[in-house]
């Protein structure tokens, strides 16, 4: 499989940012079952209400495409100096072809562009090959500025 393309998500492409989206809830909150942090029960309503709407107001989806199809998905949201990352998922059937790496470099381009200085993003501990790509990509551990436990906080500075 080789990336195409990394683009903004347009209308049209709701039902792809949904079943990636769906996805990405179900494995974490999966994860977090395994792990100890919750119990098994549906999907949080603000989680429900992004795979049925897609909503990221004042945020850029970006997706990656591979072989005429969409395998990936990251949200970026610049607010001042920051830009936060959030829901960056490859579909797993798909990971190694670069869609993860593809999809960081688009957002911090994105990012600088619209003067942030910093890409900050937050990812659960356990998720180690996710945590070896961001700090192949120059993410470095901050202190957290989250309120749950095992969500590991990282920062990239654009400048």
């Amino acid at each position: 499989m080789s990336l195409a393309a990394v683009r903004i998500a347009v209308a049209g492409d709701a039902a792809a940012v949904s079943e990636l989206l769906h996805a990405y809830h179900e494995s974490t909150e999966a994860e977090k079952v395994a792990h100890d942090l919750q119990e098994f029960g549906p999907l949080a309503p603000a989680y429900a209400a992004e795979i049925d709407a897609a909503a990221f107001p004042g945020a850029e989806v970006l997706l990656a495409e591979a072989d005429s199809r969409v395998i990936g998905m990251v949200v970026v949201r610049v607010d001042g100096a920051d830009a936060e990352v959030k829901r960056l998922w490859v579909d797993p059937a798909a990971r190694g072809a670069g869609a993860g790496s593809a999809l960081i470099a688009e957002a911090a381009r994105r990012a600088m562009a619209a003067g942030a200085a910093s890409l900050r993003l937050s990812v659960w501990d356990w998720r180690h090959d996710a945590l070896g790509l961001y700090r192949s990509r120059g993410f470095v551990e901050v202190a957290s500025w989250e309120m749950r436990e095992r969500l590991v906080c990282l920062r990239m500075p654009l400048r």
